[in-house]
């Protein structure tokens, strides 16, 4: 694993153990030598990872739309910045540049990106870990939400496990170190007809 890339929020959120975490993130990649890749913003969470990843000494590279680099204020002091032209172009760039996905607290972005790469994972697109960093408990309700969905027959258990979860970045970083995606011939069984 060499790069690493993280969904998290433009905005800080109300909580200080975000921003915190944050930053705990850069700087615990930075100190394994993993490559940060991340939204290119300067503000919120996604400006205090990529600042802490620097100040550590490590290698950040940004991908942002053009349409949001001045609203999400593109971070100038990466040591790559992609400016592209769609949210799909950021994304596929995302997924190819990275070996590993963690999502932090965010809004509604966050979670499309981090659904999306756990999708393409169960679909077999790619065998990259996929991880939530739990802050104080902010993905319990998403958990619980993909929990659900194995009892009522929509996620097969092999596909829920392969969303790996931790409170701290060392720990869920140890996680990715020996992740191995599952082998699984179907979804779900049919059930019996009616």
């Amino acid at each position: 694993m060499r790069r690493v890339c993280v969904f998290l929020g433009s905005n800080p959120g109300n909580r200080p153990d975000y921003l915190v975490a944050a930053k705990a993130m850069g700087a615990e990649l930075a100190r394994r030598g993993l490559t940060t890749v991340y939204g290119g913003s300067n503000v919120g969470l996604m400006g205090a990872l990529a600042d802490a990843a620097l100040g550590a000494g490590g290698q950040v590279i940004g991908i942002i739309p053009e349409a949001l680099r001045q609203k999400e204020i593109a971070h100038t002091g990466l040591t790559e910045l992609h400016v592209v032209a769609s949210m799909h172009e950021r994304k596929a760039l995302m997924a190819e540049l990275s070996d590993g996905f963690i999502a932090l607290p965010g809004g509604m972005g966050t979670l499309e990106e981090l659904c999306e790469v756990l999708t393409w994972a169960q679909l077999g697109f790619h065998k990259k870990p996929c991880g939530l960093l739990d802050v104080g408990g902010y993905y319990a309700s998403l958990g619980a939400f993909f929990d659900n969905a194995v009892a009522q027959g929509f996620v097969n258990p092999a596909h829920r496990a392969m969303l790996l979860t931790d409170s701290t970045p060392a720990a869920l970083l140890d996680q990715f170190g020996g992740y191995v995606a599952p082998v699984v011939n179907k979804w779900i069984e049919r059930p019996q007809a009616l």
